[in-house]
C-alpha cells in the first residue's frame, strides 16, 4: 500500500474506533435480548447471528445506504443525497433501532465537523435538516474527505461487527480471545459484503433477519438492561 493511500485511510480508523464520541458502546442492536432469550449463548451462536446481520440484516442495509450517500455526495447530487438521508431516517424497524442510528449519526457529524471540517459537511447541513442515520453520516464524511467507498464500507462493517462482539463479550459472557476470534472469522465476510454493497442501489435495501428485528422490539421492555438497544 502506498504512503498516500495509507494516509487517506487514517481518518476511518479514528472515526470508526470505539473511542470516537458517538456512543456506540451503549448499543447492542438487540443482542442483549437475544442473549436473555437464549438465541445467543456462546461464540458459535454469536458468530452465526452476526454473519446473518452482515449478509441479510441491518448491517447490509447500512452498507447500501452508506454507498448511496457516498455516491450522491461525490456526484454533487443534492436530491439523491436528500432522498437517501430521508429513507435512512425512516427505515428503522423499531424505536430503539431508530434511536441507535440517528443518535450515532448526529453525534458523528458533530464530532467530525469539529475535528475534520470540510465544505461538504457544511453543505450537507443545508441539504438535509433532519436527524441523520449513522451510515449516511459516515458516507457523506468519507466522500467529503475523498476517501474511497470500498475501504469505507469495509471499515464500517468491521466496526459494526467489532462493536457487537464487544457487547456479546459483556453479555454472554464471552472471553476476550473468543471475541477476537469472532471478529477475525467475520472479517472476510465483511469484505465480501462491502464489495457487493459498493455496486448496490437503494432497490437492494432490505433484509430477512426477522429474529433480530423482534429482538430490538422486545428489548424496549426488557426488565434489566445494560444497553440502550
Amino acid at each position: 500500500m502506498s504512503r498516500g493511500r495509507s494516509a487517506d485511510f487514517l481518518p476511518l480508523l479514528v472515526w470508526l474506533s470505539p473511542s470516537f464520541p458517538v456512543g456506540s458502546f451503549a448499543y447492542s442492536h438487540g443482542i442483549e435480548w437475544a442473549v436473555e432469550a437464549g438465541d445467543i449463548k456462546n461464540a458459535e451462536t454469536c458468530a452465526v447471528w452476526l454473519a446473518d446481520l452482515l449478509e441479510h440484516g441491518g448491517a447490509w442495509s447500512d452498507a447500501v445506504l452508506l454507498a448511496a450517500a457516498h455516491r450522491a455526495t461525490t456526484q454533487q447530487d443534492d436530491k439523491a443525497l436528500h432522498d437517501v438521508a430521508e429513507l435512512a431516517a425512516a427505515l428503522a424497524p423499531s424505536l430503539e433501532r431508530r434511536l441507535e442510528t440517528l443518535k450515532q449519526g448526529d453525534a458523528f457529524l458533530l464530532a467530525t465537523r469539529a475535528a475534520w471540517p470540510c465544505a461538504v459537511l457544511d453543505h450537507f447541513a443545508k441539504v438535509w435538516s433532519g436527524e441523520t442515520a449513522f451510515p449516511v453520516a459516515v458516507g457523506v464524511a468519507s466522500a467529503g474527505h475523498g476517501l474511497a467507498l470500498r475501504e469505507t464500507l469495509e471499515a464500517y462493517l468491521l466496526a459494526f461487527t467489532s462493536n457487537l462482539v464487544s457487547a456479546a463479550v459483556r453479555l454472554i459472557p464471552l472471553g476476550q480471545t473468543d471475541g477476537t476470534k469472532i471478529v477475525a472469522r467475520l472479517a472476510p465476510l465483511a469484505r465480501e459484503v462491502a464489495a457487493r454493497a459498493a455496486s448496490a442501489t437503494l432497490d437492494d435495501v432490505g433484509g430477512a433477519t426477522l429474529r433480530s428485528d423482534i429482538a430490538s422490539m422486545r428489548h424496549e421492555t426488557q426488565y434489566t438492561r445494560l444497553f440502550r438497544s
